[in-house]
């Protein structure tokens, strides 16, 4: 059963974009992306939550937000702080290497 991931930062344009795309090509993941801002291009649902089994954010912030917004979906949630700024292109090398490095040891 492949482990499914959520991705989110604010806009769903470059960083957890970005991380879907890296990580939906890797044995026994399922990998999707959304973005905390109304104006988002994926806007976070609860239903994005439900079919996670671990939520990374970009930032301590996107943490604090997911917490308020979404806190009553998030009962037995894995939620994974990245720390990773908004300084970065969608897939720029940098940051895909950096997603990779990060994230490599909840892959399975």
């Amino acid at each position: 059963m492949a482990k499914k991931l959520l991705f989110i930062c604010s806009q769903n344009k470059l960083r957890s974009r970005t991380a879907e795309t890296v990580f939906c090509d890797y044995p026994g993941v399922e990998a999707d992306s959304a973005g905390l801002n109304d104006s988002a291009e994926v806007p976070l649902v609860p239903e994005h939550i439900e079919w996670a089994d671990h939520i990374f954010v970009m930032e301590e912030d996107h943490r604090t937000r997911l917490n308020n917004k979404f806190g009553e979906y998030l009962k037995g949630k894995r939620v994974t702080v990245l720390s990773i700024k908004d300084n970065y292109e969608y897939m720029d090398k940098e940051l895909v290497d950096t997603l990779k490095w990060k994230c490599s040891m909840y892959l399975p």
